[in-house]
């Protein structure tokens, strides 16, 4: 997977998607993030949500920087493009944001507010270049919203909650997600709070909060430490790069020091689950793939490369051997040195072909039901 690829929920955590711990630059591609110190990723899903960083498409965007004729004032607006954004059509209405004032409006949520309520148009907000330093929060009554920024390294939206200022880690989010049909392309959402000292309550900003309702994530680069993939929703990550920040253990020790997911299922009822495809698992400490936060909580990897930081045990049942008849953890054709299953724990499912299929495609989230091509 390219570098340009990635989804950054970095998405360097993207949708309530959370991250409090720095940064690190694993590729050289990523210079723009050298300087950002103590800078997570921060987002919040519910209803149908699209991540994905793809190319940018606006073609008749491209910027001839002007030479200022001797005497000229020169303006920050000089080389915007011109006759942006296109008028409304009977299917799109494009708003456009830029901190220098050049269009519509200078801050995202404002942006966000002037959507007509319960548009059924696709309503795109192309954000220009910059990190943009606010809480952003989409209401249900504002569906079919796309994010279009200008790249993942260019583009942010950063703010700096913690579970203690936000009155609870589910509300810390940079960018909140509670509308149906939203996408995101080629931005990065952020929490720029401090790293919370060992043992300090509240000051958690998870990374991502993927709950409620049918997600999908593409080529998404997701970071944290503990848990940074949380929630109750039902989620495929396709092509995806987990990066753990969890601090180091001594060679030898036995000692965990973070988790991939924890997922929130609390009942037989409840269709929901993580499904991770052809996904990397990598970074640093001695971890697990998954911790039972609720009694049937649902997770599966498959075709997935996983680093040596995953603890030989793999997966954790919360403290609660009640747990261990009612939770669903499988594993299917995964490689790496951290993918040997001699080790696992004794519910942890090898699954066959049979059981595997049911997970690998955009049908485990009915896809032909609501997924959108991503040029929408």
């Amino acid at each position: 997977m390219s570098p340009k690829s990635l989804c950054f929920a970095v998405l360097v955590a993207i949708f309530a998607v959370f991250a409090s711990r720095v940064v690190i630059n694993p590729f050289p591609q990523l210079q723009v993030l050298d300087n950002i110190a103590d800078f997570g990723i921060t987002i919040s899903f519910s209803s149908s949500f699209v991540a994905k960083f793809i190319p940018f498409n606006f073609d008749n965007l491209h910027r001839h920087h002007k030479h200022p004729d001797k005497g000229k004032p020169v303006s920050v607006c000089d080389d915007f493009p011109p006759n942006f954004p296109p008028p409304e059509t009977n299917t799109t209405l494009t708003l456009c944001v830029d901190q220098n004032g050049c269009c519509n409006f200078t801050k995202v949520q404002a942006a966000v507010d002037a959507v007509p309520n319960l548009s059924i148009k696709r309503t795109v907000i192309w954000i220009n270049s910059g990190i943009y330093y606010e809480k952003v929060i989409i209401p249900k009554t504002k569906p079919n919203i796309t994010f279009q920024g200008q790249g993942y390294t260019s583009t942010a939206i950063a703010w700096n909650d913690t579970a203690l200022s936000a009155n609870g880690t589910s509300y810390s989010g940079s960018v909140q997600v509670f509308s149906t049909n939203f996408i995101a392309k080629n931005i990065s959402f952020m929490n720029v709070a401090p790293i919370p000292r060992p043992g300090y309550v509240g000051a958690q900003a998870d990374t991502l909060h993927d709950d409620r309702g049918r997600h999908y994530f593409k080529d998404c680069y997701i970071q944290g430490s503990v848990d940074f993939i949380f929630g109750n929703g039902k989620s495929l990550y396709e092509d995806c790069q987990m990066l753990s920040m969890a601090n180091p253990v001594a060679p030898g020790s036995k000692s965990i020091s973070g988790a991939v997911t924890a997922h929130g299922r609390a009942s037989a009822d409840e269709n929901s689950g993580f499904a991770f495809v052809n996904c990397s698992v990598g970074g640093t400490g001695r971890i697990w793939l998954g911790r039972a936060w609720r009694p049937f909580s649902r997770v599966v990897f498959a075709f997935t490369y996983m680093a040596d930081i995953i603890a030989p045990e793999g997966w954790n049942n919360f403290k609660d051997p009640t747990r261990d008849q009612t939770i669903f953890y499988g594993e299917y054709n995964c490689r790496g040195a951290g993918a040997n299953m001699s080790g696992r724990t004794p519910y942890v499912q090898r699954l066959n072909d049979t059981q595997a299929s049911l997970f690998l495609s955009t049908s485990f989230i009915d896809g032909d039901q609501w997924l959108l091509s991503y040029d929408t």
